[in-house]
């Protein structure tokens, strides 16, 4: 594959951060998006807080301008943990803000010169959640959209030359998923009970399924959700 220049939104931690590594050590170049600045980061690290538009926009036409971008990866992802009963509305607004906007701005914004150049992918992050995980209300719904999204702009840019995918990850071993279900807790159990692997993911196992769906001879499939979950996705196993 000739070298490419990627856009991946969370970049700096878990999957995000392998993802570049991946994409760098392929000799393509990478541009990250993170709220904070790296400077061991294998790649260009641009700071942006996504959910301020404004300061959004006026970073990609500033990356627009000096980098032909040849794909998206939409994995920046934020979540609040309520049963239903104790979902607080504004908060449900501010989470779907926050998790689909970036995604939409970002593709809009960059969709232009990938429909010129006709050649682009976009990889969009879902979640295994989709099928249902208690007190995840809404960013099953969030990540629901994702997969909608997914679905409808393969359809939209079938003809193009760009493919539009999403992969859904089960539980994987990173900052955000420790930050809600600690080592060792009822919750950790309770994920792990749903994978008949019986381990969390690694971001590395992540990154290479994503990578793949933006290389050249994944040029065939558009409109899928990659289900990266130690089989969860599709039942428990016997034990």
């Amino acid at each position: 594959m000739t070298t490419k220049t990627f856009l991946i939104t969370g970049a700096s931690k878990g999957i995000g951060r392998a993802l570049s590594h991946r994409l760098a050590a392929a000799g393509h170049m990478v541009i990250g998006i993170a709220r904070h600045a790296d400077a061991e980061f294998p790649g260009m690290l641009v700071p942006i807080d996504l959910t301020d538009s404004a300061a959004t926009e006026q970073a990609l036409t500033r990356l627009k301008a000096q980098h032909q971008i040849d794909g998206v990866v939409n994995n920046v992802g934020f979540i609040e943990l309520a049963p239903l009963g104790s979902i607080d509305l504004d908060a449900m607004d501010a989470m779907f803000r926050a998790n689909l906007r970036p995604a939409v701005q970002l593709v809009q914004s960059l969709l232009p010169g990938m429909r010129e150049r006709g050649w682009g992918r976009i990889v969009n992050l879902s979640s295994l959640v989709v099928l249902g995980v208690a007190n995840r209300s809404v960013y099953a719904a969030a990540k629901s959209a994702m997969i909608s999204f997914t679905r409808t702009w393969a359809l939209e840019l079938a003809t193009t030359g760009i493919t539009v995918n999403a992969v859904a990850p089960g539980p994987v071993e990173t900052e955000m998923f420790r930050a809600n279900t600690p080592q060792g807790s009822e919750a950790e159990k309770r994920f792990l009970s749903m994978v008949p692997m019986g381990r969390l993911g690694k971001p590395d196992e992540l990154a290479a399924s994503i990578e793949f769906l933006l290389s050249e001879p994944a040029g065939f499939i558009t409109g899928q959700t990659l289900f990266v979950d130690g089989g969860a996705s599709i039942g428990k196993a016997a034990r």
